[in-house]
Parts: structure tokens; sequence; C-alpha cells
């Protein structure tokens, strides 16, 4: 039988806002960036803005860890460093059911969300690494295009890649590259609403855009340093819009995420599918994603120190256990509130979006 996990009641978003442009404290660039032409494509950039420039004499980053986990936290998240991807980088991996395969042009986020997938992902102090060496990293995709079939690449597992894109310029690149290979198609994600320069670049169809969206009690709450949901979603309807009415004319997405059922949990959600049909109100080529809250120990243990305050419930006792194919487990809802999530948004989407792809649910 299904529950509700219970909160404290929490109030929609009263601002429409968008967010302002995460401007790192510091910005470092190790000798190996600098030598390479898309590093001093960011190193323009970043002058541009005024923003103060560290040369490193070592290809390492140091110096970033406090004397807590929330200190260490704090000056990584203040902090963009302009590296180089390692070998490790150019062997990808698959990424179901997201896409075919994932690759990176950064690691790390600006954003402050308290279940942040991240946490648990990355080693280290959670600063924001950007690769200076993009075109390599384009230019291996190829060998794992499958010929004659679309193959689809992932680019925003370990960074959200608009948050970032007035620093490095390297979603547009992507972007652009994308178009280019008739077999091949870009998705990313972001809760960030920056996407004027992106409307007019020669796309062909070949990337999807997407919003990650969540009821306003839980956006309210946990996604600290991101723009509204209503500034995504009007940023999606610009993204969607033919280029004849001022558009991007891309496909586009919705990643619902993570689903939490708090208290009036229909409600809220119901709200949210308002939103998103007003914004969304013509024809377009839209896909929805709905991924349910989970986390394992290791993330647990790091959001604690990272956000000791969060009223984020990750409480084992009202979890099942899942484990994966290598052992390690994570903390799941129950398979009554499962099922009781997934019905309700299967049924309340197919019917207010008849035209619009459920990719999955997990």
């Amino acid at each position: 039988m299904s529950t509700a996990i219970t909160s404290p009641v929490i109030q929609s978003e009263p601002v429409v806002h968008k967010a302002r442009l995460w401007l790192p404290e510091r910005v470092l660039f190790t000798p190996a960036a600098l030598e390479e032409p898309w590093g001093q494509q960011i190193l323009a950039r970043v002058q541009s803005l005024n923003l103060p420039v560290e040369e490193l004499s070592r290809n390492r980053v140091t110096g970033l860890r406090g004397e807590t986990e929330r200190e260490t936290y704090d000056i990584a998240k203040r902090t963009l460093a302009v590296v180089t991807a390692p070998p490790s980088q150019f062997k990808l991996s698959p990424i179901p059911p997201s896409a075919d395969w994932q690759f990176h042009l950064a690691e790390g986020c600006p954003a402050h969300c308290q279940y942040c997938y991240l946490a648990g992902s990355l080693q280290g102090p959670p600063v924001i690494r950007v690769f200076a060496n993009l075109p390599q990293i384009l230019d291996n995709l190829a060998a794992y295009e499958h010929p004659g079939e679309t193959t689809t690449f992932e680019v925003s597992c370990y960074t959200d890649p608009l948050g970032i894109e007035h620093l490095t310029g390297s979603l547009a690149e992507c972007i652009r590259y994308f178009g280019t290979r008739p077999d091949a198609h870009l998705r990313w994600v972001s809760k960030f609403n920056g996407v004027d320069e992106l409307l007019d670049l020669p796309h062909n169809g070949h990337t999807r855009c997407r919003m990650s969206v969540n009821a306003a009690p839980i956006s309210g709450r946990f996604e600290g340093g991101t723009a509204s949901v209503t500034s995504r979603l009007q940023a999606l309807r610009q993204l969607a819009l033919p280029h004849s009415q001022g558009g991007g004319g891309y496909p586009v997405g919705l990643v619902i995420a993570p689903i939490m059922p708090i208290e009036d949990w229909q409600t809220h959600y119901s709200r949210l599918f308002d939103s998103i049909s007003s914004s969304l109100d013509f024809d377009c080529d839209l896909t929805f994603e709905l991924i349910s809250h989970r986390f394992t120990p290791g993330s647990k243990e790091i959001l604690t120190s990272w956000y000791p305050q969060s009223k984020l419930d990750m409480d084992e006792s009202t979890r099942s256990v899942k484990r994966n194919k290598f052992g390690g487990l994570k903390y799941v809802y129950d398979s009554g509130t499962m099922k009781s999530l997934r019905h309700f948004f299967e049924q309340e989407l197919t019917k207010r979006f008849p035209q619009a792809k459920i990719l999955y649910w997990t």
C-alpha cells in the first residue's frame, strides 16, 4: 500500500526569478589548458567578465580543502578550474536509459541542489572543472556512432552545461558539432535559463534541449542557485518555438526529478503540469523523463556534510533497498509508493500531452 512521505508544509515559489550568472571568485588555469586553443577561448571569456585568473605552475588543482567538509564545499563551489580532460575521458560509458553514451565537457555544477546527483559520483572537492581540450573530446565521439542508425550522446551527467555556458561557450560548440553529424544526436538538461545565445545555432534538429523541473515545494526549497521553474519553462519555450517565431526550433524535453511523494503531492505536481501546458501551448517535439528520488549511503553522508540543516528526507527506514549487479545499493521508495507515483504521472501526462513521449520511469 502506498504511503506519502510527510514533510513540513512548504510554500510555493513566491517570485519568478532568473538565475544570476554564476561568477566564480577564483578561476584557475593549468599550463596544459592554456596551451589549448579552446582554453584560450575560455580565458578570453573569463577576462571579458573581469574575473580574477590564476595560472597554476603544475597541471594539478590543489588547495581547495577547508577545515571541514562544509568549508571545502564552499571553497570549491566558488572556484572554476580550467583543465584538460584526462585519457580516461576518451573511453565513453553507456548511460541507459538517458542515452547510448555519455561524454563530458566539464565536471561539477554551480547550483546548490540539496539532493545533488553528483554527491558520491565525483571524487574530491566539488570544484567546477571545465575541459579545455573540447575539440579532441568531440573528435573522439565519431568512433562511438553506429553507422546507419541514430546514436545519442548525453552531456549533462556531471555538470549543468547551461549554468557555465557564459564562461565556456562549450555547449554551443557541441550543438554546432552535432548539427554536422547525420547519425548522432546530442542531449543536455539544465536548471538554468540563459538560452539566448543558443537560439540561432545550426543544430539541424540533432540536439534535444531539456529542462529539469519539479513541484514548487521541492524546487523552492532544495534547488539553490538555480532559475525558478517558471523561468526554466520560459527558456524551454524559447528553445522549442520555430525560428519563424523567434525561437530555436529545437526538439525539447522535460526531466521531472527527483519526484517525491511530499504532502499533497498530486496537487503540487498537477500545478506543475498546468505550468508546462501554459508554456508549451503549441505543437513541438516533446519528451518526458521521470525520475523518483533515491540515494546511496555514500551520497547521504556527503550531502549531510554539505547541507547539515537540510530538510531533505533521507530516512532509510521508509525506503526499500535496490541493489545493482556490482553489489552497490541505493534507497528507493517502496513498491506501493512507486506504483502510485508512476500511475499518476503516466496517466496525467498521457492525458495532457498526447503527442509527447514518456521515455522512461525510474
